[in-house]
């Protein structure tokens, strides 16, 4: 069996040696329950075309997260229709930009040779600092969009890629462990995206109810 087989980007299944396997049936059931609760708030509490939004966005955002041979790119069906209600209040803008920034740079495996580096790094700048800037703009009244420690969580992801894409390399680890820089990044980005999961869900049910005018 070739070295690092479980990280060549095919669709295999494999039984673990140390951490127990996850089964289809598993992943169907985590990915129903959290699932449920947004829908049926959908329904009981209807919030308007936004909480129908939000609402798909945490559909999406619970199958990337507990659906069965989900691909990397999944998560970009979350963070484009998270994208429109950004604009409308801070804390979505909030969630919005770490969702964002750590589901675009756990695609950056993706790209894994030497051309690329440079390409996906600036694209990922000019995305961010214009998302920063914007969203910043759009709501300079409502003070900062993001807290201490999510800063400093966004902030830790810069030496995470200079280690994973420049230092790792040229280290003693790179042959023997060629999967560490996947794991680090896949381990780091997805503290981000729950964190970012489970804000949008104190959304959904602490977000007012719609309220529908009577027509005279």
């Amino acid at each position: 069996m070739p070295k690092a087989s479980m990280t060549g980007g095919l669709v295999q299944e494999f039984q673990h040696a140390v951490l127990p396997s996850v089964t289809p049936l598993a992943t169907l059931t985590c990915t129903a329950i959290f699932i449920l609760p947004s829908v049926f708030c959908l329904w009981f509490k209807p919030q308007g075309p936004r909480g129908f939004l939000r609402c798909l966005v945490l559909c999406a955002l619970s199958s990337f997260m507990f659906g069965w041979h989900v691909h990397e790119k999944a998560v970009l069906l979350a963070i484009l229709p998270l994208s429109l209600l950004s604009v409308e209040r801070s804390r979505d803008a909030s969630i919005y930009l770490i969702l964002s920034t750590t589901g675009h740079l756990s695609l950056f495996p993706l790209l894994f040779t030497a051309p690329e580096l440079p390409i996906k790094v600036l694209l990922m700048l000019l995305f961010t600092v214009y998302s920063f800037s914007s969203l910043k703009a759009i709501f300079r009244k409502e003070g900062p969009l993001l807290n201490w420690l999510e800063t400093i969580y966004l902030t830790g992801l810069i030496p995470l890629e200079i280690f994973c894409e420049i230092v790792f390399p040229f280290t003693p680890w790179a042959l023997k462990f060629p999967f560490l820089p996947l794991l680090l990044t896949s381990v780091y980005c997805a503290l981000g995206i729950m964190y970012a999961w489970f804000r949008l869900y104190i959304s959904v049910f602490m977000g007012p109810p719609a309220v529908r005018q009577k027509e005279e």
